[in-house]
């Protein structure tokens, strides 16, 4: 056997390992990835935890574990109680609206322009018996005639993400413990495989585009969450600072605070407020559109050394793509992205005349 063949045989054999590996552990691709950006992101705050520490690694990894579980884990427990007592009459509506169709509201022929449009839709669809089965035929929507049904596939769905949540902090705790020593490995195997000089070039522009990709939708979704909360005091909102909670977490996912404050424009317009639900509606449209179209991508690129559009079609191409973790992969690749054009761009010119040509 030549050296050709011997190479070919090793290639073949760690492809089909890493094959078999990656097919074993796919159910925990997801985890993996969430505790590998939160370790990324949070990095510095570790490294100044274990030097408080005197190097003690174990300790560290587990109290800030523990301080990030809590960070996720309380907010989401409070809102779990909310739900669990909320969730029968919720989901009765649900079955109830989906079994006798859901009467169109009022309001809506109201509505500037479109209310007619709108109107004569929910009539067609909302308003039939079994309305929501038809408009949801290709979910799980199909399935809820009853009030248990419902219960019970919201069961499943939060159990899900529970194993994914507790998996993902376990990665969490090793990804700190060990971190110094997979960096090492990780810099070790990139230099050997794409040269020491290119991998370095590489290696240390992928957090910092995690750091500032996670900065920027985490402040600037709770800054939102704050301007837009203030607009919910001034329209005399019920429970202003809730909302305005709500609204700063949707806020953290592009396109995701109108959820929020479009809900609190037609509760206040259900209650007669028509002028406070429009000004509500207009204020978080604007605090929308400077916020995601202009701060949050400033933000992610001045750090990251990006153009605009490049963050732009990051956010929103990863999100489109790869869901909720998109937002975060999708600035990082765009990083990669823009490395290499300028990599290829910084390559010497050879001219025609070189060669003799």
């Amino acid at each position: 056997m030549n050296d050709m063949q011997r190479d070919m045989y090793s290639t073949v054999f760690s492809l089909l390992v890493i094959g078999l590996a990656g097919f074993i552990m796919q159910r925990f691709f997801l985890p993996l990835i969430w505790a590998g950006i939160l370790c990324i992101a949070t990095w510095p705050l570790y490294r100044r935890l274990l030097a408080r520490l005197r190097g003690r690694t174990v300790i560290a990894a587990l109290l800030l574990t523990t301080a990030m579980a809590c960070v996720f884990l309380i907010p989401t427990l409070l809102g779990l109680r909310q739900a669990i007592e909320e969730a029968p009459a919720i989901a009765n509506f649900i079955a109830n609206s989906n079994n006798n169709g859901l009467a169109a509201p009022a309001l809506l022929d109201r509505i500037p322009l479109a209310g007619t449009y709108i109107h004569r839709w929910w009539l067609e669809t909302l308003a039939q018996p079994h309305g929501l089965t038809h408009l949801f035929s290709e979910g799980s929507a199909g399935k809820l005639v009853s009030a248990s049904a419902v219960l019970k596939s919201l069961g499943s769905q939060l159990f899900h993400r529970l194993v994914d949540f507790v998996f993902a902090f376990l990665c969490l705790f090793f990804f700190y413990k060990d971190g110094q020593a997979l960096n090492l490995q990780i810099i070790h195997i990139g230099g050997r495989q794409f040269g020491m000089h290119r991998w370095d070039h590489y290696h240390q522009k992928i957090p910092t585009a995690i750091r500032a990709t996670v900065n920027g939708l985490v402040l600037v979704g709770l800054g939102e969450g704050l301007l837009i909360g203030v607009g919910y005091a001034f329209a005399g909102l019920p429970s202003p600072a809730l909302w305005g909670a709500v609204t700063g977490v949707l806020a953290i996912v592009p396109f995701g605070a109108p959820l929020a404050y479009l809900c609190a424009a037609a509760l206040l317009a259900a209650d007669g407020n028509t002028a406070a639900a429009i000004s509500i509606a207009v204020w978080g449209s604007a605090v929308l559109f400077v916020a995601d179209h202009l701060i949050r991508p400033a933000v992610i690129g001045n750090a990251t050394r990006l153009p605009f559009l490049a963050v732009l079609f990051g956010i929103l191409g990863g999100v489109e793509t790869l869901g909720l973790v998109g937002l975060f992969i999708g600035p990082v690749l765009m990083v990669l992205l823009v490395t290499l054009w300028r990599e290829a761009e910084s390559l010497p010119t050879v001219s025609a005349g070189a060669d003799g040509v």
